[in-house]
């Protein structure tokens, strides 16, 4: 960690013109690169031990010749219990629960609930993490206040609760045995804790509407995931779809505003952090994807991501002695307390708002719901926060959430289309 001050002297500037906050300049500890590695410098203190604690537990052959009191927990998380089951056809859920006899007024009242909940826990989500991370607090007449930086904070908070919630849901409600080792969690943890970071840091960088529309183009990534990590093949027009998106996408962080504000401005950090942030999360989903061939439910997963994800954030943020600071921060100021809470909150009754949509109208519904809800994401920003749009970054913005709802309309034709065909004659392509 002491050299890492040394190497990053040596690199030269980063992007030509490139603004960046007086505050971010005050010292290498407040340079996101830096902290980068001081928090995967954290992470890699837990994760090497752990690794080889579980060769050394292989390497004996535990499993055979191991006794004691700890044999149950030691088998559990390096070897698990159960042998794999088939994988689902939907890749990451069980299959949805068809109503027998629910009339139409009950399944729209479900429909506007789902809607609802997840319009209003993740909107809340994005309007708060910008007012986090972009605004100061405890401003005064005479006092410009002082912002929060610790983006890892923040992963802790969101984490804590969600790992709160999904152990009380698995502990009021029957689950599938569960069979996985615990320590596969961990890959998929890391990358989420990761992509997480990456995604409150690169705020400090660039605007919440450039980011909002980034992430509705990692679909192209998680494509080249599923390749490498699930050897997933894909339909013609997937990769359409994916051009499209490309193209929208290209368009709007081309377009230029005259006297756009300089939060707004684009910069390479913000562009490295968004990829960051887009490559870290299609991994965890490919990994996510590939644990599901255990038996477990949704919620399981939650539990055991975020149970490492605490582990991690929690080591990390102690071996630096952030965890105190963030903590006199939320002493210090009451209203970023309430902000940091609800941010945890709305993360936590979001996911659960996902199984529960999933589970009741399927993948294609809750994936229209989440395409509105960007976009929504993304007005209320330019809304509250005064960010500017040009006409050609609007054509952008359009031709991306068309080629969205491109692709959740030919997926459906698809399954509906496999549905009708022999049992023999299935198509190839997976989603």
């Amino acid at each position: 960690r002491f050299c890492l001050p040394l190497v990053l002297a040596s690199l030269p500037t980063m992007a030509t013109g490139e603004e960046i906050a007086p505050a971010l300049q005050d010292s290498w500890g407040d340079f996101w690169l830096f902290r980068f590695f001081v928090n995967a410098a954290g992470y890699a203190s837990i994760v090497v031990p752990g690794f080889l604690l579980i060769q050394y537990f292989k390497r004996r052959n535990y499993l055979e010749t191991g006794r004691g009191i700890c044999f149950p927990v030691i088998k559990s998380c390096v070897f698990g219990s159960e042998v794999k089951s088939v994988h689902q056809e939907d890749g990451s859920l069980p299959p949805r629960v068809e109503p027998t006899e629910s009339s139409t007024a009950r399944q729209v009242f479900k429909l506007l609930f789902c809607a609802a909940g997840l319009q209003a826990s993740y909107l809340t989500w994005g309007v708060l993490q910008e007012r986090v991370m972009t605004r100061t607090y405890g401003a005064t007449e005479t006092d410009p206040g002082e912002k929060f930086t610790d983006s890892q904070f923040l992963v802790f908070m969101n984490r804590i609760l969600a790992f709160t919630v999904a152990g009380l849901y698995c502990a009021l409600t029957k689950q599938p045995r569960h069979g996985a080792p615990m320590y596969k969690y961990s890959f998929a943890s890391l990358s989420n804790i990761l992509s997480s970071w990456c995604q409150y840091e690169a705020l400090k960088y660039i605007s919440f509407p450039t980011q909002v529309l980034a992430k509705a183009s990692k679909v192209i990534p998680v494509m080249m995931m599923g390749k490498l990590v699930s050897r997933k093949s894909y339909e013609y027009w997937e990769y359409l779809t994916a051009a499209l998106i490309s193209v929208g996408v290209s368009m709007f962080l081309l377009s230029s505003a005259p006297n756009r504000h300089a939060s707004t401005v684009t910069t390479f950090s913000g562009v490295v952090l968004l990829a960051g942030y887009i490559i870290f999360d299609s991994f965890t989903s490919n990994w996510q994807d590939a644990l599901f061939t255990y038996k477990m439910s949704p919620v399981q997963m939650m539990f055991g991501v975020n149970v490492f994800s605490c582990l991690f954030t929690v080591g990390s943020l102690l071996e630096q002695g952030a965890l105190l600071e963030s903590v006199r921060f939320m002493a210090r100021h009451s209203e970023f307390t309430a902000h940091a809470v609800l941010l945890s909150v709305c993360s936590a009754c979001g996911q659960l708002f996902i199984f529960y949509t999933i589970n009741q109208f399927g993948a294609a519904v809750f994936t229209i719901i989440m395409t509105l809800r960007q976009a929504f994401a993304i007005l209320l920003s330019c809304l509250i926060y005064g960010h500017t749009v040009t006409v050609v970054g609007g054509l952008g913005i359009a031709v991306v959430f068309m080629a969205l709802f491109l692709r959740v309309y030919a997926r459906s034709r698809m399954k509906k289309r496999s549905k009708k065909l022999p049992p023999g004659d299935t198509p190839v392509q997976k989603v």
